[in-house]
Parts: C-alpha cells; sequence; structure tokens
C-alpha cells in the first residue's frame, strides 16, 4: 500500500482527499503546516509527497525547495492557484507536477498513481554508457566512468537520473530528442502525454550547467518536438 504525507491546512480538503485515496490503496497522513511537514517526511518515510502551497509557517513551494537536497520523491503541489507563473515556479523549485484542486478525483489519482510508478525502479540493471570515453564541448566534460560532470573548472554536482539524461542528450548533440524517445531509453517507459518527469530533469540541468531559464541556449527547447544539446554552446563556464 502506497503512503502519501498529503500537507494541508483545510481539514475539510485533507480528510476527503485522505478517504478518497484510501478507498484506492493509497495511506495518506495528512499534515496541517508546512513548518512541520519535513519532520513528519523524515517519520513516515512516504512514496510521495503532495502540497498545499498556501501553508501556515512554511509556503509548500518553500517547502519544495527545501525538500529536495535531501529527499528525492516525487513532489505534487495541489492548489486553488491557476497560474501559469506558479506552476513554472513549482518545477524550477523541484516539483514533480502542479495540480488543481478543481481536478476530477478519478483524474488527480490517476496522476498520483503515475507519479509513484515512476519513483518505483524500472531496471535494476545501470545504465550501459558508451563509448566509455569522455564527452567534450568547450568547457563542459561528461566523464562517463566516474560519472562526473565539470563546467570549466568546476564540478557539477548531479543526481543519477539527471547525468544519465545529460549524457543521453549529449550523445545525440545537435539532434532534437522528444520525450517518448528520451523515457524509452532512459527507463524503458513510453511517454503519456500526463509525465513531467523530463521536463523537471531539463529544468534543473538548466540551472545547474548555467543555461538561461527563459531563453535556454545550451540544452533548448524545440517547441512540440523536445529538446536539443547544442553542441557549441559550450565555449565559455557562463
Amino acid at each position: 500500500m502506497a503512503k502519501i504525507v498529503f500537507v494541508e491546512d483545510d481539514p475539510e480538503v485533507g480528510s476527503l482527499i485522505a478517504a478518497y485515496l484510501g478507498k484506492h490503496d493509497i495511506n495518506v497522513v495528512v499534515e496541517s503546516r508546512g513548518d512541520r511537514a519535513e519532520e513528519v517526511i523524515q517519520r513516515e518515510k512516504p512514496d510521495l509527497v503532495l502540497l498545499d502551497i498556501m501553508l501556515p509557517g512554511k509556503d509548500g513551494m518553500t517547502l519544495c525547495r527545501d525538500l529536495r537536497p535531501n529527499w528525492q520523491g516525487p513532489v505534487v503541489l495541489l492548489t486553488s492557484l491557476d497560474s501559469d507563473m506558479n506552476h513554472i515556479l513549482s518545477l524550477e523549485m523541484g516539483a514533480s507536477d502542479y495540480i488543481l484542486k478543481t481536478t476530477p478525483p478519478a483524474v488527480l489519482l490517476a496522476r498520483l498513481r503515475l507519479h509513484l510508478r515512476q519513483a518505483q525502479p524500472q531496471n535494476p540493471e545501470p545504465l550501459s554508457l558508451k563509448p566509455h570515453k569522455a564527452l567534450r564541448f568547450g568547457a563542459l566534460c561528461i566523464d562517463p566512468i566516474n560519472r562526473q560532470v565539470t563546467l570549466g573548472n568546476d564540478v557539477v554536482a548531479l543526481s543519477t537520473a539527471d547525468f544519465d539524461l545529460l549524457w543521453e542528450l549529449a550523445t545525440h548533440a545537435g539532434q532534437i530528442m522528444d520525450r517518448d524517445a528520451l523515457l524509452k531509453n532512459l527507463r524503458g517507459v513510453s511517454y503519456d502525454g500526463l509525465d513531467r518527469s523530463v521536463d523537471v530533469a531539463i529544468s534543473r540541468l538548466r540551472k545547474k550547467l548555467n543555461d538561461n531559464a527563459t531563453e535556454p541556449f545550451r540544452i533548448k527547447t524545440v517547441r512540440n518536438k523536445g529538446y536539443l544539446f547544442a553542441p557549441h554552446a559550450w565555449e565559455s563556464e557562463a
């Protein structure tokens, strides 16, 4: 039975969603304050964290940002704030998804189950990175043997999943990679139209590789097609 920590200060909303998810084999622990949530998450060790944005003590976006250095599970924001800027900001803070409270319960359940499935290891075998030779693009060096990335003189700290994504993009430098191809090559699953994990990981890569968040030029977004690793955009660190 999956476990979720739901941080929600409205007791009616918390109890209704907990009851609905409980009927579908998801155990929900409800916490009403943002400033107590991290302690609850550490104690309960949930499979997913569901956050409201407007919370007493600490807001959901700040909580999401503070969780990310020490907790890699899915974090989903469930909010009544229908704002593109909040949606974008939440992804930049490390959220896996942004769902409105007006979303039908069945759709909410489906999206939470999607994130729970994705959080499970899809392939116990480590990704085979070939060729076993470092790739260099100007100031960027990607070493698959030591799984180390450097930009100029700085080592770039990447998670295993983010390194694998960068390697997949870099070994197809100059080619457009759509979400379906990236998910199939990295995790053996097809893109279902809802999965935002690639977008979130791309956003993290851009930030760590000093790409421009507003107009990225190193890992480009090709509208309605996918992402493109630009091989000639790494001549400097900045």
